[in-house]
């Protein structure tokens, strides 16, 4: 009796396994748009970077308050035409794609952003880390985290530089 017992809780077992669906993945469409969109962000084309955003999408950069796609891309042109080359290291990177609880879909990307600041021939390295959302085959939502601290400073010192050669 005490076999027959196992053996229906291991068929059990297996059977409940069976229909969990699959909630990570490694490959999809998803992360492919956002591999695109990263391409696109390191090759300066903005309008294609912007055609993997629904009209909607809110970005959150570092914060809790949302910024406009329009907004994000006004900083990323400020911050990549002070780079003599920038990009991530895409040996380094990883990137999954989840379905959570509430079927919401999300891909999740870290890696390693480098940059040459053109003035100053500074090199910056910086780990970054991006959460996603996706609805219909566009980002509905973005969450950048970095830490900006030594890409700051090395904005004021140019600004710095600037301001002292101009009085000059």
């Amino acid at each position: 009796m005490k076999k027959l017992f196992l053996l229906g809780l291991a068929i059990t077992l297996f059977i409940a396994c069976q229909n969990t669906p699959q909630r990570y993945f490694a490959e999809s469409t998803e992360i492919e748009t956002l591999k695109s969109g990263i391409k696109n962000y390191e090759t300066g084309d903005w309008s294609k970077w912007k055609s993997h955003f629904a009209d909607t999408a809110k970005i959150y950069v570092n914060s809790t308050e949302p910024i406009t796609i329009a907004k994000r891309l006004e900083a990323l042109k400020a911050m990549t035409s002070a780079m003599s080359e920038y990009g991530f290291n895409h040996e380094k990177e990883y990137t999954e794609m989840v379905l959570d609880k509430e079927d919401e879909t999300w891909v999740y990307y870290w890696a390693t952003h480098n940059g040459t600041f053109a003035a100053t021939n500074n090199k910056l390295t910086i780990p970054v880390h991006l959460a996603v959302q996706f609805a219909g085959g566009k980002i509905v939502e973005e969450h950048v985290y970095f830490d900006a601290t030594a890409m700051n400073a090395e904005f004021e010192a140019i600004a710095k530089a600037a301001a002292e050669t101009t009085e000059e």
